[in-house]
């Protein structure tokens, strides 16, 4: 069995095109330019930062995967500290290499250096093989993060026919077979 050698740097401006190509689908959906802007902002804003950090992966001088690490409280109100770790991924065809391992060494290595006990990642609903990898590696799920448009939440929200509360639907249909068979007594009894 052969040993990968993965290389852990911190992102610089150079490295945005690669990294809009391995985030993409997880960057805001404009053109390629916009895209390379944000992450050149974002790369800038890191490396001037102390709690935030861009890692990228090389493997055989290529880059391989990369994240987002920043510091930041659990939840508005729950103020612990915490690493978040954002979107770490590695590229399809250098999977199972270390890769991924790496970047993760790299977040505790961040944490430790922040004084941070906590880590914590989203990783996408339906990436089967991530959250596999995860979960190998001691981190459960604590929250489950739904999205959707403002227009979506509206619609649903004034829809005529969400339920009012204090009627529950088991109430509902218990009314409805009661009606139900009193009507059937009705027209037997003539």
């Amino acid at each position: 069995m052969s040993r990968y050698s993965v290389l852990l740097r911190q992102a610089d401006v150079a490295d945005a095109a690669k990294l809009r190509d391995l985030w993409s689908e997880v960057l805001r959906r404009v053109d390629n330019e916009e895209q390379i802007a944000d992450l050149v902002a974002i790369i800038e804003r890191a490396r001037a930062s102390e709690d935030e950090r861009v890692l990228v992966a090389e493997l055989d001088g290529q880059l391989a995967g990369a994240v987002l690490l920043k510091t930041a409280t659990i939840t508005p109100l729950n103020t612990e500290a915490v690493v978040q770790i954002v979107s770490p991924f590695v590229h399809p065809e250098m999977r199972r290499r270390g890769v991924g391992k790496a970047l993760l060494e790299g977040a505790a290595s961040f944490a430790e250096e922040q004084g941070v006990h906590l880590v914590g990642v989203a990783s996408l609903n339906g990436a089967r093989e991530a959250n596999r990898f995860l979960a190998r590696l001691g981190l459960a799920p604590q929250a489950v993060l739904r999205m959707a448009t403002t227009h979506q939440l509206r619609a649903k929200l004034t829809r005529s026919d969400v339920r009012q509360p204090g009627r529950q639907l088991g109430q509902v249909l218990a009314a409805r077979r009661s009606m139900r068979r009193a009507q059937t007594l009705a027209t037997t009894e003539k």
